[in-house]
Parts: C-alpha cells; sequence; structure tokens
C-alpha cells in the first residue's frame, strides 16, 4: 500500500506545484496586459516593457512576456511623438524590440501574433529616415506581415496594421482614408470574433481601431 501511495504523493506535490506556478504567472501578466491597451506615455510603455522581461526571463520557456515586451517597446517609440521619430531615438528601441520579439519567435515559432510585431519592428526602423530606408525595411514589413496573415487570416491586428499605414502614407505614395476605413471596419470585425485563448493572449488593439473609425467617420 505505502509503495502505491508514494508515487501517488509525488505526482499530487507536483501537479500542484505546477498550479501554483501557473498562477502566480497569470496573476503577474493579466494587469500588465491589461495596461498595453491604456498606456499612453513612453516612460510608463518602456516600465512596462522591462517588467514582462524580468518575467520572461524568470519563467524563461513562456514566449508571451518577451512579446509583450517587444510590443511595448514599439508602442513606446511611436508615443514619442513625430517630432522625435528620428534614427538616433528610434533605433536602439526597434534594436531592443527585434531582440525580444526574437526571443518570442525562439519559443513560440510560426505564430501570426509574433510576426505582427515583427512588422511593427520593420515600420519603426523605417520610421527613422524614411526617405533612405523605405526600400530597405518597407519590404521587411510587408513580408512579416503576409506571413502574419497566412498564419492566421482572422488575426484583427493584421487589418488595424494595414488601415494604419494606409491611413498615414501620402496618397502620392498610395495612401488612403478610404481604404483605411474599409480595413478599419475589416480589423473592427475581426475582433467582434475573435476568442483569444486565455485573459493574457493577445487580444490588444480593438481600442485603436474604434478611434480611428470615430476619426473617419466624422
Amino acid at each position: 500500500m505505502k509503495k502505491i501511495f508514494l508515487p501517488l504523493l509525488i505526482a499530487t506535490s507536483i501537479c500542484y506545484s505546477a498550479t501554483a506556478q501557473d498562477d502566480k504567472f497569470m496573476k503577474a501578466m493579466e494587469p500588465k496586459v491589461v495596461a498595453v491597451d491604456t498606456a499612453r506615455k513612453t516612460e510608463d510603455l518602456l516600465a512596462l516593457s522591462a517588467a514582462f522581461e524580468r518575467i520572461g526571463d524568470a519563467e524563461k520557456t513562456k514566449w508571451l512576456p518577451y512579446y509583450y515586451a517587444a510590443l511595448t517597446q514599439v508602442n513606446a517609440a511611436y508615443f514619442m511623438g513625430m517630432e522625435n521619430m528620428k534614427a538616433d531615438k528610434t533605433d536602439p528601441i526597434a534594436d531592443k524590440a527585434e531582440a525580444l520579439i526574437n526571443k518570442a519567435d525562439a519559443l513560440n515559432p510560426n505564430n501570426s501574433e509574433i510576426y505582427v510585431v515583427k512588422k511593427m519592428v520593420a515600420s519603426l526602423r523605417m520610421m527613422g529616415d524614411p526617405m533612405n530606408r523605405f526600400m530597405q525595411y518597407g519590404p521587411i514589413a510587408e513580408q512579416a506581415l503576409q506571413t502574419a496573415i497566412k498564419l492566421n487570416p482572422e488575426n484583427p491586428r493584421i487589418y488595424l496594421l494595414q488601415g494604419q499605414d494606409k491611413f498615414y502614407t501620402p496618397e502620392q505614395y498610395g495612401g488612403s482614408k478610404t481604404e483605411a476605413k474599409k480595413l478599419f471596419d475589416e480589423a473592427n470585425k475581426k475582433y467582434a470574433a475573435f476568442k483569444p485563448a486565455s485573459s493574457i493572449e493577445p487580444n490588444w488593439g480593438r481600442p485603436t481601431v474604434q478611434f480611428f473609425l470615430s476619426q473617419l467617420n466624422n
């Protein structure tokens, strides 16, 4: 009887320990994931990125902390303001974001969400010096986005990024507010149908879509 009971006790202890660790991870992640859609200052986003990275380094095998750390790095750059979107300021952030998203990719390859962030990193590099970098980073950004579509065409963040590109690109270079609205409408539909696998899986971006639609519907 003791021979049977001891392995059962060990197995139960292992399961309890794993569950406790998962609960701790979720509790650490959940409020920070919510903040991804609400943080609007560069310093807050950089602090959020550092917090995600610390979780990733502690967990070692989970891709989501590194994914969010990369995402919030890129977002931090965008909230610096257009007057600060110069290569000497954006490149260090892009370098950090790229290193982080590569860690996420190594842990969870062939993931549409990761390629969305790769697209954002390439776009950030291009924005540091658009006239001289478009030919280099434009195709890299587009290839990442096409890979994201191939991996999961129902990912709403793909259409959010496409809409932003159309919205901000001058018409003489292919931009169009009309096309942007169509893409934001498509993103909105995808968000309505999108069901993340858990409370910490990527689900950001819908408030941004709604903001753009409010601007375009006025």
